[in-house]
């Protein structure tokens, strides 16, 4: 019966599912994601989900598809106006970067040696791509042994990431929210639909999401010809979408699909943990733990001076900084869960949303899409 495709998807649902209830019930101190994650790893451990439940549930294969579309969709969320604004988010999440740069590669190298704190360092500023090109040349350079290494530090960063994001975000909403008579908000309303007036078709969600699906292929081409990340690309075109009306506003909610493909892309996320033995996280410990622990107290000491320096709340800049454990979508849904345990209508909780998501995503990109790249590749080649 578990080697029926429904059965599988139904248990990791059924493990997603219990993560937002979790989230719900704690006010948002316990993140779903971070519930999700957790939970396939134990019961992958001790035998409850088969190794290959994920190769029997078809959604991830949809899932891995999704990711350019999704993007897409985050641009829809970026009017120019709001963008102009977001020049602190980018010099916050450097700054969290500088951080744990210093701290990595002097700590680390001390306690244990260069090769080990490089290999983590990519995976922490974040990203997959990070990962792939830091483990490439640690198998080119015959270190197989030193892989798990970076792995551990992409699987867990988020588990600590995410609560620790929640936790400042939290404080900063009910600061802002105290203060939101005083505080401008960018709400989301119909006047969006009413310009796509001379786009009729757009009003179909079925034309909706294939120009979505359209943008995220075009994106994806892009990058493949010119060697910059696909994802920078789909989120340009998302933006461009917004602002030029030929798509509303968070696109894909106008078209009644975010909430399955974002479940769907969660199944690809969580499925990152399942490489990981007992073993491998036993024998790794004090060098993961190192890059981990400094590396994360640099992020923060860094995002906390730069956003004194911008001007910014402290709550609400340190959250940026640590996109780079996290990445998307759990900046997103962090964003969601914040505006959604701090608020009790759906007029402050989109308020609070607006506020949190959009230098979330700007930071996310900063760190993970574009810095972790250039890191990883430049810290590699020093081997």
């Amino acid at each position: 019966m578990l080697q029926e495709p429904i059965v599988a998807t139904v248990m990791i649902f059924a493990l997603i599912a219990f993560g937002e209830l979790l989230s719900v019930l704690t006010r948002a101190r316990v993140p779903m994601l971070l519930t999700a994650m957790l939970g396939f790893l134990i019961l992958t451990w001790i035998g409850i989900f088969p190794e290959n439940i994920l190769e029997l549930s078809t959604l991830p294969a949809l899932g891995a598809i999704l990711i350019g579309p999704l993007i897409v969709h985050m641009g829809t969320l970026m009017r120019f106006s709001i963008l102009k604004m977001q020049w602190r988010a980018v010099i916050i999440a450097l700054s969290g970067l500088v951080g744990a740069l210093t701290l990595v590669l002097t700590l680390v190298t001390l306690m244990f040696d260069f090769t080990t704190a490089a290999s983590g360092i990519g995976p922490l500023s974040g990203g997959v791509v990070a990962l792939l090109i830091t483990n490439e040349t640690l198998t080119n350079l015959g270190m197989t042994s030193l892989i798990v290494v970076p792995v551990l530090v992409q699987a867990f960063q988020g588990v600590i990431g995410m609560p620790l994001s929640t936790f400042f975000m939290k404080r900063y909403g009910r600061a802002y929210m105290k203060n939101k008579s005083t505080t401008g908000s960018d709400s989301v309303g119909f006047e969006e639909e009413r310009g796509l007036s001379r786009f009729s078709l757009m009003k179909n969600n079925t034309i909706k999401l294939f120009v979505i699906f359209l943008l995220g292929m075009f994106g994806i081409l892009l990058g493949d010809v010119t060697g910059i990340h696909y994802t920078l690309f789909c989120l340009l075109f998302g933006i461009l979408a917004l602002n030029t009306n030929l798509l509303p506003k968070s696109a894909l909610e106008s078209a009644n699909s975010f909430s399955f493909m974002m479940v769907a892309l969660i199944f690809v996320i969580i499925g990152s943990m399942g490489g990981i033995t007992p073993n491998d996280a036993l024998t790794n410990i004090p060098a993961v733990g190192a890059i981990l622990g400094l590396g994360i107290v640099g992020i923060i000491t860094g995002g906390f001076i730069a956003s004194k320096l911008v001007g910014w709340h402290p709550y609400k800049g340190i959250p940026v900084a640590l996109t780079a454990l996290i990445g998307f979508p759990g900046d997103y849904l962090i964003c969601e869960e914040v505006a959604r345990s701090e608020t009790d209508n759906l007029e402050d909780e989109n308020a609070l949303f607006q506020e949190l998501v959009t230098p979330m995503l700007i930071g996310g990109f900063v760190t993970v899409t574009v810095a972790s790249v250039f890191i990883a590749s430049f810290i590699m080649s020093l081997i």
